[in-house]
């Protein structure tokens, strides 16, 4: 449930991003997609260090490991929706809110399966 709650902010939070970036200011979608992914990276590895998987990791040293683990896991997702908003957007024409919401499923799946089994796994007991 947790996952739900804040994985449905982060979306709501990248979606208006993307929508900020790309429509407003007029930035092409591929920078206005890595903008807000940058913000929204943050947020996310926040909420599910501290209230989604509740990680236990400790010290300087092995919390900076588990966060750039998880900015790892989060850079395949962000060129696997790149890839997605290219095709959608640049070759097919699709509406670039259409485009990005197919890629946000495509990374929310994808990113709960890397947080679970890679980052935030529990670590076995001595």
């Amino acid at each position: 449930m947790n996952y739900l709650f804040w994985g449905g902010v982060a979306f709501v939070l990248s979606m208006v991003l993307f929508y900020i970036f790309a429509n407003i200011m007029q930035i092409y979608e591929q920078i206005a997609n890595i903008l807000s992914w940058i913000i929204c990276v943050i947020f996310t590895y926040l909420t599910n260090r501290i209230f989604v998987f509740k990680s236990k990791t400790k010290g300087i040293k092995r919390v900076f490991k588990e966060f750039c683990d998880f900015v790892t896991a989060r850079i395949m997702t962000l060129i696997m929706e790149n890839a997605i908003l290219f095709v959608m957007i640049d070759l097919l024409t699709i509406n670039n809110m259409i485009a990005k919401l197919v890629g946000q499923f495509v990374v929310i799946v994808s990113n709960y399966v890397l947080s679970k089994l890679w980052i935030f796994k529990k670590e076995k007991k001595d």
